[in-house]
């Protein structure tokens, strides 16, 4: 019995030994650094931490990395933060984003950090390569399927001629001399370490795909930023780019399963087994896939998150079969890109749901990741340099002159056929994706991927500026006015026949010669209701509704009385939207789709029903274009369409392009839209080089201002509690039309076109108009005020030796062309319009207190209009007045400078006052004022 009590005794005393808790067999400290842990040792079961550090921090110093970690956790990011600011100074020589995401994956490699001793070993540990690049490749699929929806290949159906000639020739040749060149690069580095014993063959097809291969997607954005897509380049590049993409993909899955197929007939396996999967992608998969779409509105509404899922699920299997058949993931994520319907913007809608991760995130992680093992200092020969020569002039002549030679023999002259193929020479991402396959396949050593590597950025970076020196705008113009026939080669004006000079006709005869036939309207969402308000007083009056009949009881009737006699429109109106161009993909995509965005805007859309419910011809579409550029482009517009006027409404958000604001935000940015400088800007630098009249238009309430929403009002109910209510009363109808127009009247050429806009608006029935002609009194006002005046309107008259009169005979002859347009005035406008003078000594103060006597008096019309002209010298006009009433605290200081700049100091004046009234600053065009 006592030895079984001792035994017992024992065995507790050994268990509770073994409960007492040891070093090695404590759980896994979960304090971090608060325990003293190091976040930059790679953990392989919690390797998250090391890839975040790999994302977004390095230190620059390798010493002590874990103590500059602590210190300095903000320092420059090596990957997304790091090719972010590389592409900042990049992007000012137009270089796309790619060049600064190649370059910085080289800088972050051997190259340059990584022979700063510990950086590699901290930063990219070797253990931890495999998961970053996991998801480098997992981004690297979802790009492959965004290439594949941006790839369109109804542009290659509906120019396939172009598509064959340019597309076959500018892959023959670089692939020809490609084969040619892989001969000494087979047996000059074959002893590299790494590579796989492959064929001649095969390597010489991997060489030759290589140098053939275009990128598309950053040949899209080049084009998009050269303004080239439309242009006849545009679509022969274009074209030949789709056609070229799909062959070169098609040709490096052969070049793979080559490598990866253990024998021949392997091989042709895996090139059967592809095109089976491609057939039942088109025929087995892509019909039920559309009818899903259909069925749920996708394909019109955009796709819905449940779609999306499906999507990427598609995406995902697909990757993961072509990856099983011996083929690269990339290409079954690209197909599924393919056989995705360009139908309703469909693949715009979902390029926008996943762009920004991708592009963003991910992409830059497979450049790190390609940048590791890119290593210059391998380059460390004189023959291996040759060969980097070598290639770049293959990579760059063999694609010039096979795609200039298949362009010229389409038909394009030779600068446009050396703009073709120096654009196809563009290499950029993709042959940065073909050549991470030919190193995972061993194909490629890791000397022999650097000296490619070399050429692609070579080869990208050189694009834009040899296509800017090549295609320069003014070339452009000068091509497009000799295809029009309006000019010889030499630039010489071929169409003499014309209406007489304008200096050989009096200022009567010109009201009826600068009648607006034809205006051109810069469309914003946020200025449409206040811009059709605007433009339906020019439309002419709607037919008179009349008694229908049914059509079974209108047989004995005559014709004409049954429907009405439409009147002739006289009024042609085209509407220009612009959107800004980023630089995410699914704006190129819309900007290559234009043809389907414009008839599915909705702001176009309006436009056109406004047109047929006003008697108005319209027409509009979309231009998708940098902020930089909306002045060229609405200056191009206006030319092309041959405008008699521009209509440019002022942007009341307070941005110059179009954003979704919420309500407080729209009120805060109405309030200060005066004050953008970037607005200013935009109509100064199109004043500048208008081909036409031009009408700026600043809205203030015009056309009724909108009801504003004020607190929600409480409700009693029966519980006795208070309840907000969601009802609120329908806005009432206006029920006065009218608009009253002031115009004051200093003389010049664009006075007198303002004073015949402001005639042509009183023809309709609904507006009146004061019309004043200042007559400054030269005994009473001061010296610099008379100077000032005679300059501003001496240097605006129609006559050519007006600027040697004196300021008195100049204010008569503006004086008898005002008396002489009252005179003839029609009859059904004396009861309508009224005209004046007055004298001033003080004419910004006087036309202030005038202007606020006359419009703003009406709370119930559709809102009043004061019409000014803008002047063409800036510098001179009623600066010192106008200083003096800011100082004196007569006018507010809520308009910026560069609004005087742009519109005028008059326009600044009345701004300034804050007018109950819209405002029109309206210059004439530029030959009426040489004239």
């Amino acid at each position: 019995m006592a030895s079984t009590v001792t035994s017992l005794d024992t065995h507790t005393m050994m268990r509770a030994t073994s409960l007492t808790p040891r070093s090695d067999d404590r759980a896994v400290h979960q304090g971090g650094i608060l325990e003293g842990a190091n976040p930059s040792k790679y953990d392989p079961q919690n390797p998250i931490i090391i890839f975040i550090i790999q994302v977004y921090f390095a230190p620059n110093v390798p010493k002590k990395i874990y103590s500059l970690l602590l210190t300095y956790p903000k320092q420059a990011g090596i990957i997304v933060i790091f090719c972010r600011l590389l592409h900042y100074p990049l992007s000012k020589m137009r270089q796309p984003r790619v060049i600064a995401e190649i370059i910085g994956g080289i800088v972050l490699g051997p190259s340059v950090f990584g022979r700063i001793p510990g950086f590699s070993d901290a930063i990219f540990p070797k253990d931890s390569i495999p998961t970053l690049s996991l998801v480098a490749n997992l981004g690297l699929i979802l790009f492959l399927f965004l290439v594949g929806l941006e790839t369109d290949l109804r542009i290659l159906l509906s120019h396939w001629k172009v598509a064959l000639s340019v597309g076959a020739a500018g892959m023959a040749l670089p692939f020809s001399l490609g084969c040619a060149i892989a001969y000494g690069l087979y047996h000059q580095f074959r002893e590299d370490p790494g590579l796989e014993p492959i064929s001649f063959g095969t390597y010489m097809l991997f060489v030759g795909v290589a140098m053939a291969i275009t990128a598309f997607p950053v040949l899209c954005r080049i084009l998009t930023e050269l303004k080239l897509l439309h242009d006849h380049v545009g679509v022969v590049v274009l074209s030949a780019g789709v056609g070229n993409d799909v062959v070169g993909w098609i040709l490096l899955a052969l070049c793979v399963a080559l490598v990866n197929a253990g024998s021949g007939i392997s091989a042709l396996w895996v090139l059967l087994t592809s095109v089976g999967y491609v057939l039942f992608l088109v025929y087995a998969v892509r019909p039920p896939f559309m009818w899903i779409l259909r069925r749920n509105g996708s394909m019109q509404n955009g796709p819905s998150q449940g779609m999306v899922a499906l999507t990427v699920l598609m995406v995902i299997a697909s990757a993961f079969f072509t990856g099983i058949i011996g083929v690269h993931p990339i290409f079954g994520a690209f197909l599924i890109g393919l056989i995705c319907p360009h139908d309703g913007g469909f693949a715009i809608k979902l390029t926008e749901k996943l762009e920004d991760l991708v592009t963003v995130f991910f992409l830059p992680l497979y450049f790190a990741l390609s940048g590791l093992s890119t290593n210059i200092g391998l380059l460390d020969s004189g023959i291996t340099w040759a060969y980097v020569v070598g290639v770049i002039a293959v990579a760059f002549f063999g694609k010039i002159i096979g795609g200039t030679i298949a362009a010229r023999l389409c038909g394009r002259i030779w600068r446009e056929s050396f703009t073709v193929g120096v654009l196809m020479s563009c290499k950029g991402l993709v042959e940065l994706i073909v050549l991470n396959i030919g190193l995972d396949a061993k194909i490629l050593s890791q000397r022999t991927f650097t000296i490619f590597v070399v050429m692609a950025l070579a080869t990208t970076f050189a694009t834009t500026p040899l296509t800017t020196a090549l295609y320069p705008p003014w070339y452009r113009k000068k091509l497009a006015a000799w295809r029009r026939g309006e000019i010889d080669w030499d630039g010489n004006p071929l169409d003499q026949d014309g209406p007489s000079p304008v200096e050989d006709r009096t200022p009567l005869d010109k009201d009826h010669a600068s009648d607006i036939r034809r205006l051109l309207v810069y469309l914003r969402l946020e200025s449409l209701p206040s811009s059709l308000t605007f433009l339906s007083l020019l439309g002419s009056d709607r037919p008179e509704d009349i008694k229908r009949v049914h059509p079974s009881k209108a047989a004995g009737r005559k014709p004409e009385e049954s429907a009405p006699l439409l009147q002739k429109r006289r009024l042609e109106v085209h509407g220009l939207r612009m959107l800004e161009l980023t630089d995410r993909l699914s704006s190129v995509m819309k900007n290559s789709e234009i043809e389907d965005v414009s008839p599915n805007d909705p702001v176009v859309n309006s436009f056109h029903s406004f047109g047929q419910l006003n008697n108005i011809a319209v027409s509009g579409d979309v231009e998708i274009v940098p902020e930089r550029s909306y002045a060229e482009i609405l200056i191009r517009s206006a030319s092309e369409q041959a405008s008699d006027m521009v209509f440019l409404p002022w942007s009341e958000s307070g941005r110059l392009s179009e954003t979704s604001n919420t309500t407080g935000e729209l009120e805060h940015s109405r309030h200060h839209m005066l004050e953008n400088g970037a607005q200013s800007h935009f109509v100064a630098t199109f004043l500048k080089d208008a081909p036409c009249h031009a009408a700026i238009f600043v809205n203030n309430g015009f056309g009724g201002a909108p009801r504003k929403r004020g607190p929600e009002d409480l409700t009693r109910t029966k519980s006795r509690l208070s309840l907000k209510s969601n009802r609120s009363p329908p806005p009432t109808p206006l029920v006065d039309h009218s608009h009253h127009v002031f115009f004051p009247f200093f003389g010049g050429s664009d006075d007198r076109t303002a004073l015949r806009f402001v005639l042509r608006l009183a023809r309709n029935a609904n507006v009146t108009a004061t019309i004043v002609f200042m007559e400054v009194d030269q005994a009473s006002s001061s010296a610099e005020a008379k100077v000032v005046l005679a300059q501003s309107q001496a240097s605006r008259k129609d006559g050519a030796n007006v600027t040697e009169c004196s300021p008195q005979e100049t204010m008569e002859q503006e004086k008898g062309f005002f008396l002489s347009l009252r005179d003839s005035c029609p009859g059904e406008l004396e009861s309508r319009v009224l005209f004046e003078v007055a004298n001033t000594s003080h004419p910004l103060g006087d036309i202030i207190e005038r202007a606020k006597s006359e419009v703003g008096q009406s709370l119930r019309n559709s809102g009043d209009l004061v019409v000014l002209g803008r002047g063409h010298d800036s510098s001179v006009g009623f600066r010192t007045e106008l200083h003096h009433l800011l100082a004196s605290g007569g006018l507010t200081n809520s308009v910026g400078v560069e609004v005087g700049h742009s519109l005028g100091d008059v326009a600044q004046a009345i701004l300034a006052a804050e007018v109950k009234a819209s405002l029109l600053v309206i210059q004439a065009k530029k030959e009426d004022v040489i004239a």
